[in-house]
């Protein structure tokens, strides 16, 4: 298992390529593409178009743990929900961005944005945003909004984005999801659903002269991690799971 695996109730690290044109769509170009990564991940079996233009190839999710690759209109992504190790979803990444300039006529000019994120689900029957507001707390210039007398947090997702160079280019965002809405806090009625952490390193842009695919995946996957394991685990990840235990 990856060290982040006993961190959230689901860990998953995915990567998405939006290119500037569009991606082709030709039935022998796509099942070429998807047989060239069947050939490396066999048990990935499950071939199906979705909304008549975006094309999936994954494995089972019956056992919790899945590979999924997609082609759609204008964007090439790929996942793996639960990795047993991160050299194991980051070789699944390359692998599909090293194959898409021969097989999808992606040229490194055709790059919008290039992300690669690693996110973390904490299943919880509550209040996500008011989860969120204790265990992280709101901030000094929020604190006395939120200690208003009779108030419920109906809103709160903190997020945070950072440029890493003068041309803002390459980005990190820190983000939460919450799947909590304010029917649900007036009713006091609420599902087990997932409260999200998100990290994103995304390049914007093509790429520069003599750089791969498989080189930005590499570049970003490892600010990423550097992202989660200094910035993160033990000041988000943590206090969610501890709060979490004490409801």
């Amino acid at each position: 298992m990856t060290p982040y695996a006993s961190l959230a109730d689901d860990f998953y690290v995915n990567m998405n390529l939006a290119t500037e044109m569009e991606l082709p769509s030709q039935r022998e170009t796509i099942l070429h593409f998807f047989e060239c990564v069947q050939k490396k991940y066999p048990v990935m079996r499950k071939f199906y178009c979705r909304d008549k233009r975006d094309f999936v190839l994954e494995e089972d999710k019956d056992k919790g743990r899945y590979r999924w690759a997609a082609v759609e209109s204008k964007r090439l992504c790929s996942g793996q929900v639960n990795p047993s190790s991160l050299d194991s979803v980051l070789d699944q990444h390359r692998l599909v961005v090293d194959l898409a300039p021969a097989l999808l006529s992606v040229s490194p000019l055709d790059c919008e944005a290039l992300d690669l994120l690693f996110g973390f689900d904490f299943a919880y029957r509550g209040n996500h945003n008011a989860l969120l507001a204790e265990a992280l707390g709101v901030g000094p210039a929020l604190d006395r909004v939120a200690e208003i007398p009779g108030s419920r947090v109906i809103n709160f997702e903190p997020s945070l984005t950072v440029a890493l160079d003068e041309d803002c280019r390459t980005q990190v965002r820190i983000s939460t999801e919450s799947r909590t809405n304010a029917f649900q806090v007036r009713t006091g009625e609420f599902a087990e659903e997932q409260l999200s952490v998100y990290v994103t390193a995304r390049q914007y842009g093509s790429l520069d002269p003599q750089t791969s695919y498989v080189d930005a995946v590499n570049r970003l996957a490892q600010i990423a991690q550097d992202v989660v394991d200094n910035c993160v685990i033990e000041q988000i990840l943590k206090p969610l799971a501890r709060t979490i235990s004490l409801k």
